[in-house]
């Protein structure tokens, strides 16, 4: 038997060996996604090799730009869609570092409420408090709590800002006292104040010193200038991620529009609530109706983000770029519940549409939102490798806590109505009877929080203007309608997605997003293409049965 010596090389020169191989192992994403060789690929026909781990799993920061002006702490966002985004869902995401899209398959006036609502949900200093005067009554202060979830307001003598400040309401002040009590009667006038020019930082000192619940800003003639909330600040502890405008540290607001003129006027009502980012959803965003209307919103409202879609070319993608979009929606028909491939024979598979549109718009410094095929957080992963900025969620947030509607209960399993934006269902959103579920045990859908005036009574269908651009005798579903389980709350579902992503990062040994795209650009992050075999030995096999736990 020959010794070792003469058989092996020294143990201690494999680093310096491994530098003779001509290529390093596995697929360059260029290798990778060469779809002439290998066709259009899913995210689940290949994998990521492992890297080098130097770092724990903790120091890993997911913060990514998802518009040319927007940055998130987590790349995560919720779709348009009736069944998932509403303003708890938008509201939830935002203070966890994500982002939700409202859709509108819904008035204007209800959708402009969920904006507002978003917006007055965490504030920095309020710039535009709600005031009452002392001739107000405590019923208009109960309004107020119920229309806006608070009832902590300063008191000034002309009613408005900018009056002279003589008091404050609060919830204590106006318990077990009639509604026609006036608030002349019932208000704190020993107040604490801060002077106007203060810094926020010096404000919130203020405010936690004085143990009081709001802390008026006003000017040398104690004229009334903005308020500070006491809620601000613990928000600010319980979720340090949390998206906000840098300028007004109000929570971002995202929503979505068509592209008809009535959208227009839409638009302008959400813009008046506060909105920060309107996302143009069409099925097919290379459009002159959305070149149009990209135009229209940056001649009008040029501080407005907006992100156009959706697209799976880089030639759809150029049109819209060009038009002046933020941010591009990238997939079609890759949604669980989508059906446009099948029906219409149009689309591409997501990973293919994610690399190819990523590859040319970042060259403009336009991000990509990967919408669509998203299931668990190895999707995300490979989203954000393949170019993407954030992940676009619908069926992985449906069912949750927050999404909109009640549950019920089918075969036993506790679930929640969820369809496509293109099922006939959502299409015939607004005729009489239509109903996004049945009101099961007394739970209601989330947009009863937000009701439209009792005078608009229709209800403008978007899901069929999302798919078709004229009046069609027979309207053509390019998406179905059926249930996913209960989910838990957002806040606890959220928190696994970054913990996986952080994990994740740092198995394939990245700590942060721009250092993956340099890894994936010079070749040192690695692929490896899967065969239906190899897919099937990645996931669970060979058992009888099994719990899939996912995190606790």
């Amino acid at each position: 038997m020959p010794s070792a010596s003469s058989t092996f090389l020294d143990s201690k020169t494999a680093l310096e060996y491994l530098k003779t191989y001509d290529h390093s192992d596995g697929l360059s994403l260029e290798e990778l996604m060469d779809s002439r060789v290998h066709g259009g690929l899913t995210y689940n026909d290949f994998l990521l090799l492992p890297g080098e781990i130097h770092f724990p799993a903790s120091d890993v920061i997911i913060e990514s730009r998802v518009t040319r002006n927007v940055v998130l702490k987590t790349p995560f966002m919720s779709s348009p869609m009736d069944t998932v985004t509403e303003g708890e869902m938008a509201i939830t995401l935002a203070l966890l570092g994500g982002l939700g899209v409202i859709h509108h398959n819904q008035t204007p006036a209800s959708q402009a409420a969920m904006v507002r609502a978003v917006k007055r949900h965490e504030n920095g200093f309020i710039s535009d408090p709600v005031v009452l005067s002392p001739s107000h009554t405590v019923a208009d202060v109960l309004d107020i709590k119920a229309r806006l979830g608070f009832c902590g307001i300063p008191i000034t003598d002309t009613g408005m800002v900018g009056g002279k400040l003589v008091g404050i309401v609060t919830s204590r002040d106006i318990q077990f006292r009639e509604p026609s009590t006036s608030l002349s009667d019932v208000m704190v006038t020993d107040l604490v104040t801060a002077p106007q020019g203060i810094t926020l930082s010096e404000a919130n000192d203020i405010l936690r010193d004085s143990k009081k619940g709001k802390l008026p800003i006003v000017d040398s003639k104690g004229h009334l200038i903005t308020l500070l909330a006491r809620s601000d600040l613990l928000k600010n502890r319980s979720y340090p991620y949390a998206s906000k405008n840098p300028e007004t540290k109000q929570l971002y607001a995202a929503a979505s529009v068509g592209t008809r003129l009535a959208d227009r006027g839409r638009l302008a009502l959400l813009v008046e609530a506060g909105l920060d980012i309107v996302v143009i959803d069409s099925s097919q965003g290379n459009s002159i109706y959305q070149v149009d209307m990209i135009q229209y919103i940056k001649g009008k409202y040029p501080k407005l983000e907006v992100i156009a879609g959706n697209v799976v070319t880089r030639e759809q993608a150029a049109s819209l770029i060009a038009a002046g979009a933020d941010a591009l929606r990238v997939g079609m028909g890759s949604g669980s519940i989508c059906i446009t491939q099948e029906v219409m024979a149009v689309g591409r598979p997501q990973a293919t549409a994610i690399y190819a549109v990523s590859e040319f718009s970042n060259k403009f410094g336009v991000p990509v939102i990967a919408d669509g095929g998203i299931s668990n957080v190895g999707h995300i992963v490979k989203a954000l490798t393949l170019g993407a900025s954030a992940v676009m969620m619908g069926g992985l947030l449906a069912g949750t806590e927050e999404a909109p509607g009640g549950y019920f209960y089918h075969e036993g399993k506790r679930v929640k109505v969820y369809r496509g934006m293109g099922s006939l269902e959502a299409m015939e959103q607004g005729k009489p009877g239509a109903q996004i579920q049945p009101k099961t045990n007394g739970m209601q859908s989330a947009s009863d929080k937000y009701p439209s005036p009792k005078t608009d009574n229709t209800l403008e269908n978007a899901a069929t203007s999302r798919y078709f651009s004229e009046d069609s005798a027979v309207k053509v579903a390019q998406g179905v309608s059926g249930d996913v389980q209960d989910k838990g709350s957002v806040k606890a579902f959220v928190p696994y997605l970054f913990v996986g992503l952080q994990h994740s990062f740092q198995d394939i040994g990245v700590m942060n997003i721009s250092q993956l795209r340099e890894g994936v650009s010079t070749g040192k992050v690695r692929f490896e293409l899967r065969t239906a075999s190899a897919q099937v030995e990645g996931g669970v096999h060979n058992l009888n049965s099994y719990t899939k736990r996912l995190f606790a």
